[in-house]
């Protein structure tokens, strides 16, 4: 089996060398950008397989991976990437890839990929394709902590100091001093303002 690695991290290509080969029965080759691997797609025998990190230069997004499978030969290609989203492994498949690698693989996993690749069947891991999607950070949340983010809720809905602190479990003396630490971290000066600020973020 002929695998052809691109990616520019020299690290990680090591490690995957090392990965592939001490399986054996695997030849592999290397190149460090998309135009070196296309000289090679070129120039070589034809490849099993041919592994292209979607970050690395010349990629430009999908855009590399459809040059690569254009190519003469009808080679098989897949993406790997140990940062790309469900959507860009879903639309690389529509592509035409051979399948979508995570560098978070493990080394049995990534070698058991790299041999059902090359044996012309289209793999994906299904845990990374239907893993839910990460929350959406606000920026204003980061600023806060969980429980300020409980009182600010309460300021939100027009409670006052005495119902927040029943709700929440705690004493009315630290729901003030929460509100006074929360003012100055939204930059509000009362209650009124605080609540329009969190609204006008989506908080709540």
């Amino acid at each position: 089996m002929r695998v052809l690695i691109a990616d520019d991290h020299d690290l990680l290509r090591d490690t995957l060398v090392l990965y592939l080969e001490s399986e054996g029965g695997v030849e592999t080759h290397t190149a460090a950008n998309l135009e070196d691997a296309c000289a090679r797609i070129r120039a070589d025998e034809t490849y099993d397989l041919i592994l292209l990190d979607y970050n690395m230069p010349g990629m430009n997004g999908l855009s590399g991976l459809k040059q690569a499978l254009a190519m003469e030969g009808g080679q098989r290609v897949a993406l790997m990437s140990g940062e790309a989203t469900r959507e860009i492994a879903e639309q690389a498949l529509e592509a035409g890839a051979a399948g979508f690698v995570p560098k978070t693989l493990s080394a049995p996993s990534l070698i058991n990929a790299v041999k059902f690749m090359a044996m012309g069947e289209q793999y994906a891991p299904i845990a990374f394709m239907t893993a839910p999607p990460e929350p959406v950070t606000n920026p204003l949340a980061e600023k806060l902590t969980r429980r300020e983010l409980q009182v600010l809720g309460g300021l939100t809905q027009g409670k006052a100091n005495k119902e927040i602190a029943r709700d929440l479990g705690i004493q009315e003396p630290t729901v003030k001093l929460h509100v006074k630490t929360l003012y100055r971290k939204v930059g509000a000066k009362n209650r009124t303002q605080a609540a329009l600020i969190a609204r006008e973020a989506g908080l709540f």
